[in-house]
């Protein structure tokens, strides 16, 4: 087998300056790349952004960058790229079509970190009744911690899908609290024990003042509701200690929590 090699050397000389260029667009590419992603993370740093976030956004941007830089060179070395893009296009839509409930998750994952309805530490409940400590805001799950020291991991589209009530989102948060007492009690002592109980109390706070009013005349009780504000932190605090201060109070003041009773009366033919 005869090499030409004049013709092979030829062809070096005449597509070395194409190479070149070729070498060199992907290498200043890659460079402005680097540049654009760490500039863009740095914009969203400087809005508060969560880090999480600005970390998946700037790699979705660098590969997208990086694929059409790709592109890009191919077409200089005189390749046709309308192929790759239909591959691309079609490996995209596949992609998104068996990660749609994935991509829904990372979406509302997005919309959490941007409108911020609640931060790592708030004290939440989300629709369905799960109430805890938020833990962590991660780009398709919310992770929150209970009372009981359980861990609940919710998929961030059921998250936003669903009302959010944030209780400690002010800073300081309403203790709401109903004590029921007999008809024959005293409604002004029950009243007074109430708020000395809450004066005993090292969370509540002074402003605003904490006030006793009868808020239903029950079938069976008279319901004295009260609502004293606390810093959020302290709200279950609060809320175990009035109930049982206020009950061990009542008992020794004569004033008795009624429960429901039925009288049955038996009639003999």
């Amino acid at each position: 087998m005869n090499i030409d090699l004049s013709a092979l050397t030829t062809k070096a000389i005449e597509y070395a300056p194409t190479i070149l260029i070729g070498i060199l667009t992907l290498i200043i590419g890659l460079w402005i790349i680097k540049r654009v992603v760490k500039g863009l993370d740095r914009v969203m740093e400087s809005r508060g952004m969560d880090e999480s976030l600005r970390k998946f956004l700037g790699s979705i941007l660098g590969i997208f960058l990086k694929i059409m830089l790709f592109l890009a060179v191919l077409s200089a070395f005189g390749v046709k790229t309308t192929s790759f893009i239909a591959i691309i296009s079609a490996l995209t839509l596949g992609i998104g079509m068996a990660l749609n409930g994935t991509i829904g998750h990372f979406a509302s994952g997005v919309m959490l970190m941007i409108f911020k309805p609640f931060k790592v530490g708030d004290l939440v409940t989300i629709g369905g009744g799960n109430t805890g400590t938020v833990e962590a805001i991660n780009a398709f799950n919310t992770t929150l911690a209970t009372l009981d020291n359980k861990r609940i991991i919710i998929a961030n589209s059921n998250v936003t899908g669903n009302d959010i009530t944030n209780i400690s989102g002010q800073g300081t948060v309403g203790v709401e609290l109903t004590f029921g007492i007999g008809y024959d009690d005293n409604i002004d002592q029950a009243r007074k024990i109430i708020l000395e109980v809450g004066k005993s109390c090292p969370h509540i706070l002074d402003d605003p003042a904490q006030g006793v009013v009868v808020g239903e005349l029950a079938d069976s009780s008279v319901n004295l509701n009260t609502r004293p504000f606390v810093k959020s932190e302290h709200y279950w605090d609060t809320l175990f200690y009035m109930q049982e201060n206020v009950k061990k109070e009542f008992d020794k003041a004569g004033i008795g929590i009624p429960f429901p009773q039925m009288d049955v009366h038996v009639k003999q033919n």
